[in-house]
């Protein structure tokens, strides 16, 4: 496993990442989760991220009761706040309450004196950012969070973000967690050079487009057990179900055989080409998924391979 820095940090993570959403504490039984989470720690990753909004906070418990063994200089585990919680109209958001209130449930949750990275998860529109990043401030100045980091923020969010920690020398993001694959592409326009900019890193969820860049789809059917078939992600999936999208799997997995690798490992290995990308964050129920996405990160694509995948990209 090899270890990038995360933003202009200090802190090195593992170049594939384990993420907990609609998987531990749901889909995936404890004692599943727990060996696929050991099989990863095994395998190099220090890397593990979790959210308050992961089935109300399952998520996280799942996965820090897991990590319960290993010492905990040793990994680095993340949560978010942003998603309802509740009904009231206090249980979302990115105010000073709810960020305060979250953070300090999740912590109890994992039984844990402070998270390594927490995310505000997207950007709220009806707070100030200057409360959002004074809370976290504060909280980091208390040593329940070690860096910051957004969600999905766009460019311009995130630009206004350091401005606004500059204006008032609070600590600056280091980090953005969005949407990041062969098949959805949209932070390579803007977000990136933004981000490389101010020494943000981006941590990429979804590298295998929710499954179908591991082939698993080309059929036309759902497998039954397959993540299409979860109503939850159905929805995410079924947008790349189409002819177009059909055919250039089928191309890059006939470019992966070529190569004799797979085509999950290729699209992550594409993935963490892009410098700025410190971490591609997967998803795993079972031991083996994990070991085959590891895969990914040890496959060095010539410029070649580039420009033949940007070709079936086109």
């Amino acid at each position: 496993m090899n270890y990038r820095r995360l933003g202009r940090s200090g802190l090195k993570v593992s170049e594939i990442s384990l993420g907990s959403w609609l998987t531990y504490g749901k889909s995936v039984e404890d004692n599943t989760a727990e060996k696929t989470i050991h099989k990863a720690y095994e395998l190099g990753i220090n890397f593990f991220d979790s959210a308050n909004v992961y089935e109300q906070g399952q998520g996280e418990t799942v996965m820090a009761k897991a990590l319960k063994e290993f010492p905990r200089e040793s990994y680095v585990i993340t949560t978010k706040a942003f998603w309802p919680m509740g009904e009231g109209p206090n249980d979302r958001g990115l105010s000073r309450k709810h960020v305060f209130e979250q953070l300090h449930n999740s912590l109890k949750r994992m039984e844990l004196d402070y998270v390594d990275i927490f995310y505000c998860h997207r950007y709220d529109p009806e707070t100030p950012v200057d409360e959002t990043l004074r809370v976290i401030d504060d909280l980091i100045r208390q040593g329940k969070i070690l860096y910051a980091g957004v969600s999905e923020w766009t460019a311009a969010q995130i630009e206004e973000a350091v401005g606004i920690a500059d204006k008032y020398l609070l600590d600056r993001i280091v980090v953005n967690q969005p949407q990041y694959n062969m098949l959805h592409r949209y932070i390579e326009k803007e977000v990136i050079p933004v981000s490389s900019k101010y020494g943000i890193s981006q941590v990429v969820f979804s590298p295998l487009a929710q499954g179908v860049l591991t082939g698993k789809y080309l059929s036309g059917n759902i497998p039954q057990n397959s993540r299409a078939a979860n109503d939850d992600i159905n929805m995410f999936v079924k947008g790349f179900l189409n002819e177009d999208v059909q055919k250039k799997v089928a191309e890059l997995d006939t470019l992966a055989k070529e190569l004799d690798t797979t085509l999950p490992a290729l699209a992550i290995a594409w993935v963490l080409r892009q410098p700025n990308v410190a971490s591609a964050l997967v998803g795993a129920s079972r031991p083996e998924q994990i070991e085959a996405n590891v895969k990914g990160a040890s496959l060095q694509l010539s410029s070649d391979v580039i420009d033949k995948i940007e070709e079936i990209l086109a």
